[in-house]
C-alpha cells in the first residue's frame, strides 16, 4: 500500500530563520543569498555605482531643475538662519547678562556706543530671535512646498515611464510579475524615486549648509575645543554608515516581500472562480498569512536596528557634551586666573557664553552627519 505524505509548507518563523541564515552568509562571504534566491535561482541583480544613479535621477527631473535650485536656495537660507539662536544666547550670555568681563565689538561699540544699555541690548537680541525665526520658518516652508510639488510631479512622470515600459515587455516577464506585483512597483518603487528629491538632494543640502556653518563658528570660538570636537566626528559617522548599511539590504527584501503579498492576493482574488472550484480556501489564506507574517517579521528586525542606532545616537551626545563641559569649565576657569594675573587679555579668555555657545552648535553638528550618512546609504 503506497502511503502519500501530506505537504507541509513552511512556518513564517522556519522562512525568517532561513532568511536571517542568509543574510550572516551574506555578510561572511560578501555574496547575497536569500531563500528566494535559492528557490528561483534568479541571476544575480545588476549592481550600479552611486555616480551612475545619481546621473540617472538627475536626468529623471529635467525641466524641474529650475524648481529643485529654487528649493534648495531657500533651505540655504534657513539653515543659515537656524545657527543664529545659539549665537544669540552666547551674546547675552557675555555682554547682557554679564557685562564689564569682555569688552564689546567693534561694530557695536561704534552703533550704540563703548556702554550701550543691557536692556536695549536684550530687546535688539530678543527681536532679532523672533524675526530669524520667523524668516527661517517662513523661507523653509516654502521652500519644502516647492520641492514637494516637484516631487508629485516626478513620480508622475516616473509611473507613466514605467507602465509604457512594463506593457511593452514579453509576455512570459508580464506573467512573472503578475498583476499585484507591477501594481506595488508602479505604487511603492516608481513613487519612491521622486522621493529621493528630499532623500538625496533637499535634506544632505541642508546638512552641508548646517556642518559647514557650525564649523566655522566653532572654528572663531575655539579651535582647540573643535579639535577635540572633531575626533568623535569620523567615528560617529562610520558607525552610523556601518549600522545603516545593515538596514538597507533589509528593507529592500522588505519591498520584495511586499510586491509578493499583493501580487499574491491579487491572483487569488482574481482567480476566486477556480480557487472555490478545487476549494482551496483555507490554503491561499495560509499562504497569504505565512507570507504577511514573514514580512512582519523582517519589518521588526528593521525596526530593532533602526531603534540601535537612535540609542546609540542618544548615548554618544550627552557623552560628548558632558567631555567638552568638563574640558570648558576647567578652561574657563584657568582663563579667569590667567585674566586675573595679567596673563592674557580679556578678549583672549574663554567665557561661559562661548561654552554655551559651542554646547549648541555641537549638537548642530551631529545631526547632518546623520543626515548624511542616511543618504549615501
Amino acid at each position: 500500500m503506497i502511503r502519500y505524505m501530506a505537504y507541509r509548507p513552511q512556518t513564517s518563523h522556519q522562512r525568517y530563520e532561513q532568511y536571517k541564515r542568509d543574510l550572516k552568509a551574506h555578510r561572511t562571504e560578501g555574496t547575497r543569498r536569500t531563500a528566494a534566491a535559492h528557490a528561483k535561482a534568479k541571476p544575480r541583480e545588476r549592481q550600479r555605482s552611486f555616480l551612475q544613479l545619481f546621473a540617472a535621477f538627475i536626468g529623471l527631473i529635467r525641466g524641474h531643475r529650475r524648481a529643485v535650485a529654487l528649493s534648495l536656495a531657500t533651505v540655504t537660507v534657513a539653515s543659515g538662519l537656524r545657527l543664529f539662536p545659539p549665537a544669540a544666547t552666547g551674546f547675552v550670555l557675555d555682554y547682557v547678562l554679564v557685562p564689564g568681563e569682555r569688552p564689546p565689538p567693534v561694530a557695536l561699540a561704534d552703533l550704540l556706543g563703548p556702554t550701550p544699555d543691557r536692556r536695549v541690548l536684550l530687546a535688539v537680541v530678543a527681536v532679532s530671535l523672533v524675526v530669524a525665526a520667523v524668516l527661517s520658518i517662513g523661507i523653509g516652508t516654502w521652500g519644502r512646498y516647492i520641492n514637494t510639488i516637484t516631487t508629485k510631479r516626478v513620480q508622475s512622470r516616473v509611473r507613466k515611464r514605467v507602465f509604457e515600459h512594463a506593457v511593452r515587455l514579453p509576455l512570459h516577464r508580464v506573467y512573472q510579475l503578475k498583476s499585484g506585483g507591477v501594481a506595488s512597483i508602479l505604487r511603492e518603487d516608481a513613487g519612491a524615486v521622486a522621493e529621493l528629491l528630499f532623500s538625496m538632494l533637499y535634506n544632505p543640502w541642508r546638512a552641508v549648509i548646517q556642518l559647514l556653518g557650525t564649523l566655522v563658528i566653532l572654528a572663531v570660538i575655539d579651535w582647540r575645543l573643535l579639535v577635540g570636537s572633531l575626533v568623535i566626528i569620523p567615528v560617529a559617522y562610520l558607525t552610523h554608515h556601518a549600522w545603516i548599511s545593515r538596514i538597507r539590504p533589509l528593507w529592500r527584501d522588505i519591498r520584495a516581500a511586499r510586491q509578493q503579498v499583493d501580487s499574491h492576493a491579487t491572483e487569488a482574488f482574481g482567480g476566486m472562480r477556480v480557487v472555490r472550484g478545487f476549494g482551496r480556501q483555507r490554503t491561499e489564506a495560509g499562504r497569504f498569512i505565512r507570507n504577511s507574517h514573514l514580512m512582519i517579521r523582517q519589518e521588526l528586525l528593521a525596526w530593532c536596528w533602526s531603534r540601535t542606532i537612535d540609542l546609540a545616537w542618544s548615548v554618544l551626545l550627552p557623552l560628548a557634551s558632558a567631555v567638552l563641559l568638563w574640558y570648558g569649565g576647567g578652561r574657563i576657569l584657568q582663563d579667569a586666573a590667567a585674566v586675573t594675573a595679567g596673563e592674557m587679555t580679556a578678549q583672549q579668555a574663554l567665557t561661559v557664553g562661548d561654552l554655551v555657545m559651542f554646547l549648541f552648535y555641537l549638537a548642530l553638528l551631529l545631526e547632518p552627519l546623520a543626515t548624511l550618512a542616511m543618504s549615501t546609504t
